[in-house]
């Protein structure tokens, strides 16, 4: 009997034991697991992170870069367009005292007259002279200051605003007789008779642009 009892207690100390060993060893098993976890989950918000901040790091220097291409456009086209300014008054400039030559010419080529009142017919032709070489001086004047006037060239805003597809561009560009030659910043440029490159322009008109330009 007593041994029995003893037996009993024996086996039922060792089931504890052991039960309590594999309750131990499954909550060992269980910590482990979710340290893996919240380590891999660490790990994953780490790399999003740094791959956040490299992405932020890439935008500020394409921004950055942007800028100071920018820059560097608005430099040069503002040079750019001091020279020609500068070439335009230098020419209107040469115009002026051209056209003050040819009207001071004519001062002194002024109708004349007679001792009674009457004009002497002998000037008659040279007035007519001096009158037809005034007025294509002054058209010369006219067309110089116009032709270096178009030379000055826009800014890259007011170009790109000024190369804008409508309907008025698109009618006009129909109706040029002059040869398509090339493209000039995604517009067709057209080669006129005298060797002058255009394209249209948003409002149906004609833009001058280098006789280089392709």
């Amino acid at each position: 009997m007593s041994k029995k009892l003893f037996l009993l207690c024996f086996v039922f100390v060792f089931s504890n034991t052991f039960f309590a060993q594999d309750v131990k060893e499954k909550s060992s098993k269980t910590k482990a697991k979710t340290e893996k976890a919240v380590a891999a989950k660490k790990a994953k918000a780490d790399k999003l992170k740094e791959e956040k901040l490299a992405a932020k790091k890439e935008a500020a220097k394409a921004k950055k870069d942007a800028e100071k291409a920018t820059a560097k456009t608005e430099k040069t086209t503002k040079a750019k367009t001091t020279k020609v300014a500068d070439k335009v008054k230098k020419e209107t400039k040469t115009a002026k005292v051209k056209t003050e030559k040819a009207t001071a010419k004519v001062a002194d080529k002024t109708v004349k007259l007679k001792k009674d009142g009457t004009v002497d017919k002998r000037y008659n032709k040279a007035t007519a002279k001096v009158e037809e070489k005034t007025t294509k001086a002054k058209k010369e004047v006219a067309t110089t200051t116009k032709t270096t006037k178009a030379k000055v060239k826009k800014t890259a805003a007011e170009e790109k605003e000024d190369m804008k597809e409508t309907a008025a561009s698109k009618a006009a560009e129909k109706k040029v007789a002059d040869k398509a030659t090339g493209m000039y910043n995604g517009k067709k440029v057209f080669t006129g008779p005298k060797g002058g490159k255009y394209y249209i322009n948003k409002n149906g008109n004609k833009t001058y642009v280098d006789r280089d330009s392709n």
